[in-house]
């Protein structure tokens, strides 16, 4: 049987990992990761999102960078990401023109990936370090409600109805999603 640090290590190199693929071109949220680790462990999914929000940054300046280098090919690239067009694009661009990096907050609220403001923030040649700032706060926020929202809900139900119950919320979140926002 492994160990509670090995285990809280695995779950800490998963969430910066799974942090990383999401700002890049993973279209499921880490959230999902985090919510379930929160089922049974809040402290170890807290320290989860902050291993998130690493990756999370690590992979926003992996896509201001490619705005910055090569704006067609990055819009022509997240295209073909599922849930991703060139009408999201150019709103998040004239968003990101309009707030700058606190157009930002508004991506979680929207179903709008951080991956489209941070290939924004490049292509408007944003002040990188002001992006960087913005997207901790940013990005954190959400994975800590997220961890808390599912800890607190799963203390109403049997351990043993906990992992269904969240499967299936996460499912028929992304059934609606990507109903609404396409494939």
């Amino acid at each position: 049987m492994a160990s509670s640090t090995t285990v809280s290590g695995r779950l800490s190199a998963a969430a910066f990992l799974w942090g990383l693929a999401e700002a890049t071109l993973f279209f499921i949220v880490p959230d999902v990761l985090l919510s379930a680790a929160a089922l049974s462990r809040l402290r170890a999914a807290l320290v989860a999102c902050a291993w998130t929000t690493a990756g999370a940054l690590a992979g926003g300046v992996l896509m201001y960078a490619w705005g910055a280098a090569a704006p067609t090919l990055a819009g022509a690239v997240l295209d073909r990401v599922p849930a991703i067009g060139p009408a999201m694009q150019a709103e998040v661009y004239r968003d990101m023109a309009l707030h700058g990096p606190l157009a930002l907050f508004l991506g979680p609220l929207t179903g709008t990936p951080y991956k489209l403001y941070a290939v924004a923030a490049g292509q408007l040649q944003l002040a990188p370090t002001t992006f960087l700032l913005v997207s901790v706060p940013a990005r954190a926020l959400r994975f800590l409600l997220v961890s808390l929202l599912a800890y607190t809900v799963s203390r109403r139900l049997p351990a043993r109805w906990r992992l269904p119950v969240l499967a299936a919320c996460w499912l028929v979140f992304y059934l609606g999603y990507f109903a609404h926002m396409g494939w």
